[in-house]
């Protein structure tokens, strides 16, 4: 892969600024309304998108997290571009993960219209199950889900890949559009939660992009205007 050619002003040290006191990976309660998945659940999704039988071409796209901290073992990666949707902090509001009732914070997800450039996993043939069920128990750990599986078709090189990735529900409640990357950028500038912050949940998903050879302008944008933030918070003095 490439090296990165581009200097983020969003840095490890801009990250260090914003950390919980304690990180937590275990799954909380489910917020009201919603109740935690359970294997049969798990079992019942990967039957209705893949049936009984193991294949040796099971992909997951991945766009966000997934990039710099897959859910589980793959045996091939190969960078993809998505039609028809597009990569967008617009699922929230955050306030357990990476976020506070304070200070909540907005997540990625796919949402629909123009493309995304990201990663493609294979699922290793004789781990198929296992593997989607480590997926699932963390991106689907309470139901409904607010960002449901689906399968897309992903271009990469000269192949078109069907691959499951992870779009969200509009009418889920937890859709949020409109904001100005400003608007963003004070959000992710700020919000922490038990598994970390969102400045280091954006610098890392941009930095393993840049990795890739995966420039998303409006990440980079991001990057940018949240550094700015933390500096004119923590660093006035320098």
């Amino acid at each position: 892969m490439p090296d990165t050619k581009r200097l983020m002003r969003l840095t490890p040290r801009h990250v260090a600024y914003l950390q919980p006191e304690t990180v937590v990976e275990a799954l909380p309660p489910p917020p009201e309304g919603m109740t935690e998945a359970t294997l049969a659940d798990h079992h019942e999704t990967i039957a209705r998108f893949f049936g009984p039988d193991a294949s040796d071409e099971t992909w997951i796209f991945a766009y966000g997290s997934l990039i710099w901290k897959p859910a589980c073992d793959y045996v091939e990666i190969r960078t993809g571009l998505l039609h028809g949707w597009h990569r967008a902090f617009c699922l929230g509001w955050n306030n357990r993960f990476r976020g506070s009732d304070e200070t909540p914070g907005l997540m990625l997800a796919l949402d629909r219209g123009g493309a995304c450039k990201g990663a493609l996993y294979r699922l290793p043939p004789n781990k198929r199950d296992e593997s989607l069920i480590k997926l699932f128990e963390r991106e689907m750990g309470w139901k409904p889900t607010a960002f449901p599986p689906r399968m897309v078709n992903v271009r990469s090189g000269d192949r078109t890949i069907r691959a499951l990735t992870f779009c969200i529900d509009r009418n889920s409640g937890r859709y949020i559009s409109g904001l100005s990357e400003a608007e963003i950028a004070d959000v992710l500038a700020k919000a922490v939660g038990s598994r970390g912050s969102m400045a280091e949940y954006l610098f890392s998903t941009v930095e393993h992009l840049e990795q890739m050879g995966l420039h998303d302008p409006h990440l980079w944008r991001l990057q940018n205007l949240v550094a700015e933030r933390i500096e004119a918070v923590y660093e006035t003095d320098r």
